[in-house]
């Protein structure tokens, strides 16, 4: 499976996701868990991305089947989906996502639907290339693994390592031998099926995204726009301060 790069959106304005889907991301991930994005800016930001030819995901805040309803309603082209730790919950994910027969989710009349002129193509073409990537983000999820991947509509897996360790009651210890294990059982697992393998690559450093690469990620989030942003302006302005000297 060919490795896609994307990046995160947090900042809620659709200059900032034009200017990032120029920088030669695949796609782009707007968030809804951690920012204060609305509904209506949501939207805007997935027009911006989606015109300069760019998919658009959202993580939504929670596995909540009216949540994810109107993001895709809005026309988002895939769904992140937090804190997926059982089967049960990742099945609840994709019958929210899936038009029945195969799930539940509710008809509607959108943006994604061409604004009701256009609902059966949507129906019958669009929504069935919606990508689901359930998050992996407790210790229970990693036991749970391969029944959780297993699931008909999930189309890939993305592990959230802070919040792993979390669970483990070691937030961000990276280093302890039983967080190793955990991430080492997710990635030997993941690979076992032909469906997407994602991670966050935090650090604007394109250093960490070839080592996931190596690694075998294929679905890799390279840092997000506030990041980036903060970044190349303390860099430079550090280096012209330090040449005024």
């Amino acid at each position: 499976m060919a490795t896609t790069l994307g990046s995160w959106i947090t900042l809620n304005h659709p200059s900032i996701a034009e200017i990032m889907s120029d920088a030669g991301f695949d796609w782009l991930c707007i968030d809804m868990e951690h920012s204060v994005t609305d509904y209506f800016e949501a939207q805007q930001l997935i027009m911006a991305i989606q015109s300069k030819g760019l998919k658009a995901f959202v993580r939504v805040g929670e596995n909540n089947s009216r949540i994810i309803k109107r993001i895709l309603d809005a026309g988002a082209d895939g769904i992140i989906v937090p804190s997926v730790s059982s089967r049960e919950e990742a099945i609840k994910a994709v019958q929210s996502v899936k038009y029945p027969p195969f799930g539940k989710r509710g008809v509607g009349l959108s943006r994604a639907q061409s604004y009701g002129f256009g609902f059966e193509f949507y129906k019958d073409e669009k929504a069935k290339k919606i990508k689901l990537i359930v998050q992996i983000e407790h210790i229970d999820a990693v036991r749970n693994l391969e029944s959780i991947i297993e699931v008909d509509g999930v189309d890939g897996t993305f592990i959230g390592p802070y919040d792993l360790s979390g669970s483990m009651g070691k937030p961000g210890r990276y280093d302890d031998d039983d967080v190793k294990e955990a991430l080492l059982r997710y990635e030997t697992v993941a690979k076992r099926y032909n469906k997407l393998i994602g991670f966050h690559v935090i650090q604007p450093n394109y250093d960490l995204v070839v080592e996931k690469m190596n690694k075998g990620y294929n679905f890799i989030a390279f840092s997000l726009d506030i990041l980036f942003l903060g970044t190349i302006a303390r860099e430079q302005m550090s280096q012209l301060k330090a040449k005024m000297k």
